[in-house]
């Protein structure tokens, strides 16, 4: 996964390169430049832009794409991407998130239900025992929890759309031992 995305950021740094253009704002901000002909330095050094544009799933998962594009003002990306929300900026980035209503890509491929080894209820990438923990949840109370449900745990139950995801976790809610307060 981790090499999909290094491939997929060195093609658009890539790409980028080559597109860059003077846009309108600078062509006017050129023209209006006291300095005889010659490019301040603000306008050189915002040649190229940095987006981010976040997706947040509903399992917390957050993907990013990363895009290199040609200097625009702020309110012109903002309309650009007026489905996202603008999250963070700087002079040489800008960070856009959006929620997804759907469980991550990784969940859908290989995302499994089990049990840690201290009883909490986990998501793991892959079967449980033999691969990470991506997300933890709660710990359950394995003396109500009935064996059927236990053996699925052990085995792993795989999450494959959105409503395995919040089924699993609604039905053993009501097995979570309670936090203490301090």
């Amino acid at each position: 996964m981790a090499f999909v995305v290094r491939t997929f950021i060195l093609i658009a740094f890539l790409f980028g390169i080559n597109f860059y253009a003077v846009t309108p704002s600078e062509k006017e901000h050129l023209k209006g430049n006291k300095t005889k002909g010659q490019p301040s330095v603000e306008v050189l050094s915002k040649g190229k832009k940095t987006i981010i544009l976040e997706r947040v799933f509903v399992d917390g998962e957050v993907s990013e794409e990363i895009l290199h594009v040609p200097y625009l003002s702020t309110k012109e990306y903002i309309k650009k991407f007026k489905n996202w929300q603008l999250v963070e900026m700087d002079e040489d980035q800008l960070v856009f998130q959006t929620q997804v209503d759907d469980i991550s890509p990784l969940l859908k491929s290989n995302g499994y239900f089990g049990i840690s080894s201290d009883g909490t209820l986990s998501i793991f990438n892959g079967k449980p025992n033999k691969a990470d923990i991506i997300q933890s949840f709660f710990q359950l109370d394995m003396k109500k929890l009935e064996g059927k449900k236990q053996e699925e745990l052990l085995k792993g139950i795989p999450i494959k759309s959105k409503e395995d995801y919040t089924n699993v976790l609604e039905t053993l809610k009501r097995y979570s031992i309670p936090k203490k307060e301090q």
